[in-house]
């Protein structure tokens, strides 16, 4: 296997949120991708930091690596995006599958953001088709639409590994909740049959890692040990089985703690809400809406 077909891949894991942020290349010197970047926010204060995005930054420099892209598999919810500082530091273009459309038009309704809010994508540098291909440097990738969290997930196929996003997470962990605005439990399911449809030595790379039961953080499996062992979605488990354990286990989970803040601004391509006259940006919490 050559190493187009096999790049590296650095994980950077944020504790504060769970979060895994990927710099993907083929080898130093070389073109790369950054996905799913964490800007730090502390909801206390209301105060952003880069200390998470300031590590990526490092090892982007330290391996003299020129960013491409940097990608989004969805408009997080547990976390904001550093898309905007990582662009203004480093350059590439912003990505996102182009259901984010679907996402703006409902959360601008929700947070009843300014007329002027564009919900056709167009603060992001490109929009992804599903299938569609994006190169960078000797290496090539695809999108696959994968929706069910929401409906604009997408993830992100290059070389032989895939960086799935929300649809599922590490096998003991399971996958993604379903009960966010426009989430369903039955295109999660199909999502996820998609992925795991590939060949079973296809590395697989989490968003998120939850780990239970006191073990290390981990983040990459293979498509053949989740169909083995994912405790939701493993081969034998039918759709009206997932649909059944999936509703019945989101009814019993509190939202995200940075949900209402986070979907603002990463609607936005991680850019902050139009500052008001005394220039200062504000978030809106809207009251009994969720």
């Amino acid at each position: 296997m050559t190493d187009s077909l096999k790049p590296q891949v650095h994980g950077i894991f944020d504790p504060v949120t769970w979060t895994v942020t990927y710099v993907v290349y083929e080898k130093e010197g070389t073109a790369c991708a950054i996905i799913d970047s964490v800007l730090d926010y502390d909801p206390k204060s209301g105060r952003t930091r880069t200390d998470s995005a300031d590590k990526v930054i490092e090892f982007v420099k330290q391996k003299n690596l020129k960013v491409e892209w940097i990608l989004e598999t969805h408009a997080h919810a547990d976390h904001f995006t550093a898309a905007p500082y990582l662009k203004q530091k480093l350059g590439g273009k912003t990505a996102i599958g182009d259901h984010i459309t679907t996402v703006q038009q409902v959360f601008k309704g929700i947070f009843n953001l300014e007329p002027g809010f564009a919900t056709n994508g167009s603060q992001f540098d490109h929009l992804l088709k599903d299938g569609e291909e994006f190169r960078f440097g000797a290496l090539s990738g695809s999108t696959l639409y994968v929706p069910g969290h929401t409906p604009a997930c997408v993830a992100f196929h290059i070389g032989d590994t895939v960086f799935v996003g929300d649809t599922m997470f590490m096998p003991d962990v399971g996958t993604a909740r379903c009960d966010f605005p426009g989430g369903d439990a039955k295109t999660l399911y199909a999502s996820v049959r998609k992925i795991l449809s590939l060949p079973d030595a296809t590395r697989l790379f989490m968003c998120h890692d939850y780990p239970p039961n006191d073990r290390p953080v981990a983040f990459e499996t293979t498509v053949g040990e989740q169909r083995r062992m994912n405790i939701h979605v493993h081969d034998g488990i039918s759709e009206a089985q997932f649909v059944e354990m999936r509703t019945r286990r989101d009814a019993t989970l509190e939202m995200p703690v940075l949900i209402l803040p986070a979907v603002q601004v990463n609607i936005r391509a991680g850019e902050m809400p139009p500052r008001d006259s005394n220039g200062v940006a504000y978030l809106k919490i809207p009251v009994n809406a969720l």
